[in-house]
């Protein structure tokens, strides 16, 4: 593995190079989940940029307040000297009040006509767009950074499909996949633990933490699976509400940990009302709480099958984080389809299978039948469903594909 990811430069860096070139316009914003990236490419953009760069981050212990946002704002206004120059603002949701402060000072430099590109970075997503909403309307673009592709983890690390099936999308990991018990606790004590108390607990009001923890081992347990708020009550010994839990699995979405996909039903309000089938971000949070190394889950056919399937529902819902679609499941009584790819006028619907099974199409005709009684207009991409031989090149052209809908997204953007 004598490949790097600094070295690597993600899509969206040229994406935000070419936003901070233009004419000051608005305030570029970085968001996505913990270690996937984000400081990294503001960085390598700021390298490369023509201008001066002012980098801080609000990453600490004890949070901040809006004061330090104004001595940080300060600082970088003095390196524009008669031109433009770029202030980063890393972790910036730690900060209570950071979007009216970031308002009023983005507000006084149009004012003043000072000719600072800003760009802020959050790694919860969920609180950082809260913040833009109430204060920051008009002043903002979003770039979303999701967790990283088969594709670049392929590039970067020169890693196979099976390497990335079972050790998930975490560059800062890759370096330790040889020890494995080190690469276990580092996903668990850096990667989990850390996102949990502080992108999550230490930032929202969680009036059970206990019970959030739980459901992420057991959603990381049964990801892949569909499984009833009443059911999940049930595996938690908890005599919470279900309303708390579907909240907690919403925290969980917003820090891109673990999310509940709803059943495609053409409607909202319906897929709302669903079951949620529980699917992780990134395998890596599956199998670094599995307790199976590399060769034993390759050995084990049924658990690399539920793993295959969620490495490509990973790469599918971080696509839709993105905004390239949306995802979905669909089940009618004993009929079920692993995903449903909704965008635009589209539908594709896609079953993952690493075995032989007696039903291979039942689930996909009944769906098809039911596509067109639902929406008559929509149209239907596929089927796919194949023993594992095959899948490897499935998967492969999924992840093209939706990389395409994802450059597609953010290409003229």
């Amino acid at each position: 593995m004598s490949k790097s990811s600094k070295s690597y430069e993600r899509p969206q860096a040229q994406v935000l190079a070419r936003r901070l070139a233009e004419r000051r316009h608005f305030i570029q914003v970085v968001a996505g989940p913990r270690q996937v990236g984000k400081t990294t490419l503001v960085r390598q953009v700021a390298e490369a940029a023509s201008m001066p760069a002012h980098q801080a981050s609000a990453d600490e212990p004890t949070l901040r307040g809006p004061e330090w946002i104004a001595a940080q704002w300060e600082a970088a206004r003095l390196r524009t000297d008669g031109g433009p120059a770029l202030l980063v603002l890393d972790e910036v949701q730690k900060i209570p009040g950071w979007s009216e402060a970031v308002k009023r000072l983005w507000d006084e430099d149009t004012r003043k006509r000072i000719d600072l590109r800003v760009v802020v970075l959050g790694s919860a997503p969920l609180l950082i767009q809260r913040g833009l909403t109430e204060s920051l309307a008009g002043r903002f673009e979003m770039i979303r950074l999701p967790h990283w592709s088969f594709a670049e983890m392929e590039a970067a690390f020169g890693w196979s499909l099976d390497q990335y099936v079972f050790y998930g999308a975490y560059p800062g990991a890759a370096p330790l996949v040889d020890d494995p018990p080190r690469w276990r606790r580092y996903v668990v004590d850096s990667l989990i633990e850390t996102t949990i108390s502080r992108d999550v607990l230490l930032l929202t009001r969680v009036d059970k933490p206990a019970l959030l923890r739980r459901l992420f081992e057991l959603g990381c347990r049964y990801s892949g699976q569909i499984l009833s708020y009443t059911k999940m009550l049930g595996q938690l010994h908890d005599a919470g509400n279900t309303t708390t839990l579907a909240h907690y699995l919403d925290l969980l979405s917003g820090a891109g940990m673990l999310t509940g996909l709803q059943k495609y039903a053409g409607s909202e309000a319906r897929s709302r009302g669903s079951s949620p089938k529980l699917q992780v971000f990134n395998t890596a949070l599956l199998t670094a709480q599995s307790g199976l190394d590399f060769a034993a889950a390759r050995g084990d056919g049924e658990f690399w099958g539920r793993l295959t399937e969620s490495a490509v529902g990973a790469h599918l819902a971080n696509a839709a984080v993105a905004g390239a679609s949306e995802l979905f499941y669909w089940r009618e009584r004993s009929r079920e389809v692993d995903f449903v790819v909704h965008r635009g006028r589209r539908v594709a619907a896609i079953e993952v299978k690493t075995g032989r099974t007696r039903d291979a199409r039942s689930g996909l005709g009944a769906f098809a039948e039911a596509l067109f009684q639902l929406a008559s207009t929509l149209g239907v991409l596929g089927p796919t469903r194949m023993a594992y031989g095959r899948a490897v090149s499935t998967v492969r052209y999924v992840a093209e594909l939706m990389t395409d809908l994802m450059q597609e997204t953010y290409g003229d953007s």
